[in-house]
């Protein structure tokens, strides 16, 4: 449950995406490179793996081993909320300071000892044991889901699974009310919009400021009512820790829910679009599967690899760097390109084939090191749950004919819709 960031919106909204030969020569603004972006991540790991974009004001990292190494290398910063706003006009900067605030107290956002405190209290709900608790609950939520489609004979696996599951899991985990999980959904695609944006224009940021706000108030009330009745959801939990010491400001408590919805809805919801289509494009390799549920977990990280739901994470230069020779100046933005490392043949033999019996997937998608992502063990539940039951129930499910259009984010990769014919069989739970 990651989730990337962006380089600073423009002032002024940014027109579209165009390839000039000159500022840029690697096409990455074009819509073709972000429906598909990993032949230019394997030209700029062979060419240019310390690469500036122009475009987006910033560093691409590409290859696997500097990646892995740059999660971990202290000149490089997580602490970067400001980046957003820093060169914007002084008037836009003070629209937008309600945003920024929100996202200086997220726990990916932060270096210790500051992330330290909020991340321990946030490990205490993702335990391996609890997470494992879940599962059946998780397993139940896939089946009702599509108990709801299977008489239709079609379903959109984005809007009916993908977007659904995750919301109602971490409002769940969260202690969110079942009738409101709905109303985060709009809040959360806000977030994301600007979170993965490559330029984000000031419509962006605006829809962005405006679902910080409102989630922030809708927080307050839950916190609230969960100060007066406690239960064994995780707010409850960050709630009870104030009363052993361990204090989290009302803007670190509100940050911290804004961000844990947002991981655990926008990224899992890809991974689930992302897997199910990347199955549905390869019947050789979803028949395997099929035929051997043991590949399961392994299958969900090869997934992952395959096409990552986060492409990106950006970090700040503290002092000046070298990488292939390439000076990268302190001040500076660079972005971890995790999409461009899974698929490095250096770690990955033929790492553009979908191969669910691949082993040693170490990929990168949850990232490396103390920013690791808290959620990964729910996000692998949540995508197996939905993975296998979707191919146990439908297995003369097809994509329609109708186009797929990729959302226009660099940073977080995902589809508008994922249209399925569900086959004559439609299968019951």
């Amino acid at each position: 449950m990651n989730s990337p960031d962006a380089p600073k919106p423009d002032e002024t909204p940014a027109a579209s995406p165009s390839a000039d030969a000159d500022s840029d020569p690697f096409r990455l603004l074009t819509p073709e490179t972000l429906a598909n972006p990993y032949p230019v991540y394997a030209r700029l790991r062979e060419e240019a793996p310390a690469y500036f974009s122009a475009g987006y004001n910033g560093w691409l990292i590409t290859r696997y081993d500097h990646v892995a190494a740059g999660f971990r290398d202290p000149r490089l910063s997580a602490k970067r909320s400001s980046a957003f706003v820093t060169k914007l006009p002084e008037a836009v900067r003070q629209k937008l300071e309600p945003l920024r605030r929100n996202l200086a107290s997220w726990a990916l956002l932060l270096d210790p000892p500051e992330h330290t405190r909020i991340r321990s209290l946030i490990n205490k709900a993702f335990v391996p044991r609890l997470v494992e608790g879940l599962r059946p609950r998780v397993e139940a939520l896939v089946n009702e889901l599509l108990d709801a489609v299977a008489p239709t004979g079609q379903m959109d696996v984005l809007r009916d699974l993908g977007d659904l599951l995750p919301l109602l899991v971490i409002g769940e985990v969260l202690g969110v009310p079942v009738e409101d999980r709905h109303r985060l959904k709009g809040w959360s695609n806000a977030l994301a919009g600007f979170l993965g944006a490559g330029r984000p224009t000031l419509e962006i940021a605006g829809g962005a400021l405006s679902a910080v706000a409102e989630l922030e108030d809708y927080f307050r009330a839950v916190i609230a009512e969960r100060r007066q009745r406690p239960g064994s959801d995780l707010l409850s939990q960050l709630l009870l820790a104030e009363e052993q010491g361990m204090i989290l400001g009302e803007q670190e408590l509100l940050s911290t829910c804004c961000m844990l919805l947002f991981g655990g809805h926008e990224t899992t919801k890809n991974l689930i679009g992302n897997g199910l289509l990347a199955l549905l494009r390869h019947p050789a390799e979803r028949e395997a599967l099929r035929a051997s549920p043991a590949l399961l977990g392994p299958a969900v990280e090869e997934l992952l690899r395959y096409d990552s739901p986060v492409q990106w994470m950006s970090r700040m230069v503290l002092d000046d760097m070298d990488i292939e020779g390439v000076r990268i100046p302190k001040g500076d933005r660079v972005f971890l390109v995790l999409g461009a490392a899974n698929r490095d043949p250096a770690h990955f033999p033929d790492p553009d084939r979908l191969d669910l019996r691949r082993t040693d997937i170490r990929h990168l998608s949850f990232g490396v090191g103390i920013h690791y992502c808290a959620g990964a063990a729910l996000a692998r539940v949540e995508g197996q749950a939905a993975v296998a039951t979707f191919l146990r129930r439908f297995p003369e499910a097809r994509l329609s004919s109708a186009p797929l259009a990729w959302r226009q984010s660099p940073g977080v990769r995902g589809l508008t819709s994922i249209p399925v014919e569900l086959g004559p069989d439609a299968g019951a739970a």
